[in-house]
């Protein structure tokens, strides 16, 4: 029953301390909403923990408790083998494991994801003793600033739209649920957000701080170490960004030159360099994950071949699979079922902001385009490696808030209103 006055102590200290931390209060956000959107953190993360308990097998969501098992075992590791604890984790097992920065088995990049964690929710135990759910807390708190983050970013971009940015941004579903639980997506939204962020106020500023250069070193290496492909699909997006920032009126032309430069590069860089085969690191992802027990969540999909024929001619299947899925006729949870709620509500979404958005965007064009061809290029790689609905859902959840927000951002809210009055006064008639 430790748990209880320990969870409730560390509640009421880190709700106190998202008040005080400047990061947060510069954010415009009053000391109420800090904590309740915190709290609501803390409440998706027990919830993601006790779906995990329950309904582990069915939801495939056992991994949350694995690695809080790997963080008591490390924790243990540090008072009776404290070297191996602090260096077990540059360890390569593997013979050519260095050298399989995309491998999907036998190597030292593909175990760092889970590594870290383990590491991370291993220090988490020296304060929480070893609690789930008090390293809820805690790694709540550390995931609020990603969010905080890019509420800071598109607040200022798109000006008067407060309370539309601040729902897009924490309380989209399956944000909200796979950021706040002990997983890896909670620090990969971190990372992409510290990178984002640094870049849009650096370009604002036209100065560079070793604050934001402290800050994107830290956002890089989180997704090194957590997800390394994000880290290859996001350098083509910021140099597209920083080329846009010198010829703004050549944005689109810069960012689609670019990604066709870099698209060439995916399929033509094995011919220079054999071990940068890229197209073959994502058909050993889609055979890695072909090879999972995925039970119902699993789906068929045409397998790849290492080629540019191959990879166009799967496109389609690749972006339906990875923006549009779950279908209704997929859902065989209640999990599922919210994520096919969801995507039908950000479907709809996008044909309203087709038909009623306010005219030509007033935020700066670069940081759309960033985050239009960012999560495009996301979506297509989780499209073209992963079947497994589940991972799907969680995977495609750290992007999601950089396609909402901007729709939901522009959307005319006031011309909708009216055109629902309408609606509505017509049926009275």
């Amino acid at each position: 029953m430790k748990e209880y006055p320990l969870f409730i102590l560390y509640l009421v200290a880190f709700s106190w301390l998202v008040t005080r931390i400047r990061f947060f209060s510069s954010s415009d956000l009053s000391r109420p909403q800090l904590v309740i959107l915190f709290l609501l953190k803390v409440m998706a993360g027990i919830f993601y923990g006790w779906i995990g308990v329950y309904y582990g097998g069915l939801a495939q969501m056992q991994d949350t408790w694995s690695f809080h098992a790997g963080s008591i075992q490390e924790y243990h590791l540090l008072f009776t083998h404290p070297g191996e604890y602090f260096t077990n984790l540059f360890h390569n097992p593997y013979d050519k494991g260095m050298e399989k920065f995309f491998g999907a088995n036998d190597s030292y990049w593909n175990d760092l994801k889970g590594n870290v964690l383990i590491k991370l929710f291993s220090l988490f135990n020296i304060f929480s003793f070893g609690y789930y759910y008090v390293n809820v807390i805690f790694y709540s708190f550390i995931s609020l600033f990603g969010a905080v983050a890019i509420y800071k970013v598109m607040d200022h971009a798109f000006p008067g739209r407060k309370l539309v940015i601040l729902l897009s941004t924490f309380l989209l579903p399956s944000f909200l649920y796979w950021s706040s639980g002990l997983h890896k997506e909670g620090l990969i939204f971190t990372g992409i957000s510290l990178v984002i962020y640094s870049i849009y106020f650096s370009q604002l500023d036209r100065r560079i701080t070793w604050k934001r250069v402290l800050m994107l070193f830290i956002g890089l290496v989180i997704l090194l170490a957590i997800r390394n492909f994000l880290l290859v699909i996001i350098i083509p997006a910021l140099i597209a960004w920083t080329l846009a920032f010198f010829w703004p009126k050549k944005s689109l032309a810069i960012f689609a030159g670019v990604y066709l430069v870099f698209g060439i590069f995916f399929f033509t860089a094995r011919y220079l360099v054999p071990s940068l085969d890229f197209p073959q690191a994502v058909v050993e992802k889609q055979q890695a994950f072909l090879k999972l027990q995925g039970g119902n969540s699993s789906l068929p999909i045409t397998q790849l071949d290492p080629t540019a024929i191959s990879f166009i001619r799967n496109s389609p299947e690749a972006l339906n699979l990875s923006s549009i899925r779950p279908y209704p006729s997929d859902v065989k949870h209640i999990l599922s079922l919210a994520a096919a709620i969801e995507i039908d509500g950000i479907l709809i979404l996008f044909l309203l902001f087709l038909l009623l958005h306010r005219g030509p965007w007033r935020s700066p064009n670069n940081l759309v385009y960033f985050c239009l061809f960012f999560s495009f290029s996301v979506l297509m790689a989780i499209g073209f490696s992963v079947n497994n609905l589940g991972a799907i859902v969680r995977y495609r959840s750290v992007v999601l808030p950089l396609l909402i927000i901007p729709m939901a951002a522009s959307l005319d809210w006031k011309r909708l209103g009216r055109v629902f009055g309408d609606i509505k006064n017509n049926n009275n008639v």
